[in-house]
């Protein structure tokens, strides 16, 4: 593990693996580093990996009041770190984030976006995200994980599993940060189609088809926003793909000039 100091003064967990073009992996809600861990030993032949805590998770610090800019800061700060451009990919939430840090410009050289959560038009989530909140607010972390993975589209049953796994209610408190950066450019968690529209860099938008339908479709909707991108769909995969199956899509369109 080594460390970089955000802008503002936050300290930054990370972890590198392997070399050649640099790659940050950005993790999604109820995540730390190590969720990420297997993709990265799987890509570290080909490139040097880096994956890092978000604010508030894990070995990173946190400060209030939490602001959207300041995780974008954190990406900023591992750039430098790490030599000044990267690749990023980012899962879920976490490819939400890579689209804002994008749109701010800073240097990446190619974006991975796998199912950024954005909703219909003709919904607003900001209610079920109240709700989520106010769970956490009262200490109930664990309903709280639960409420908001069934949100997401998890089966009941799977969400009640997943929730009482040991360490997930602890990062409850993030999901706050995960509902904010879905917000940032489009109230509501909708598909932030301005934002889409500034970036240029070669696109690789992933999704699976066993996924919950509305990130399916959003990520249809985001290819046509996006200057320079192309779909990967995952035949029968769900929201999270196993690390042997993602990494040679990964690589395959990380090598494209």
């Amino acid at each position: 593990m080594q460390t970089v100091t955000s802008t503002d003064g936050t300290t930054i967990a990370y972890e590198r693996r392997g070399s050649g073009r640099r790659l940050i992996l950005v993790p999604g809600a109820l995540c730390d580093r190590s969720a990420l861990r297997p993709l990265a030993d799987e890509l570290a032949g080909d490139f040097d990996v880096v994956t890092y805590d978000r604010r508030g998770r894990g070995d990173s610090g946190d400060k209030t009041p939490y602001g959207v800019l300041r995780e974008v800061d954190d990406i900023g700060a591992l750039l430098t770190a790490v030599g000044g451009t990267a690749a990023v990919y980012g899962h879920s939430s976490g490819a939400g984030l890579v689209a804002i840090a994008a749109g701010t410009g800073l240097p990446f050289t190619h974006l991975v976006l796998h199912e950024p959560p954005y909703g219909p038009d003709d919904v607003d989530t900001d209610e079920d995200g109240a709700e989520v909140i106010e769970l956490i607010t009262q200490g109930r972390r664990q309903e709280a994980v639960e409420l908001f993975l069934m949100m997401a589209g998890m089966p009941k049953e799977a969400a009640l599993e997943t929730a009482a796994a040991p360490g997930v209610a602890d990062l409850a408190p993030t999901l706050a940060y995960d509902f904010a950066v879905m917000d940032h450019a489009a109230p509501g968690g909708r598909v932030p189609v301005d934002l889409l529209a500034k970036l240029m860099q070669p696109t690789l938008v992933v999704a699976g088809t066993a996924s919950a339908p509305f990130m399916v479709d959003a990520a249809h909707r985001i290819v046509k926003e996006l200057p320079a991108a192309s779909l990967c769909e995952l035949a029968d995969q769900d929201h999270v793909v196993p690390p042997e199956l993602l990494a040679p899509v990964l690589s395959e369109f990380l090598s494209r000039r």
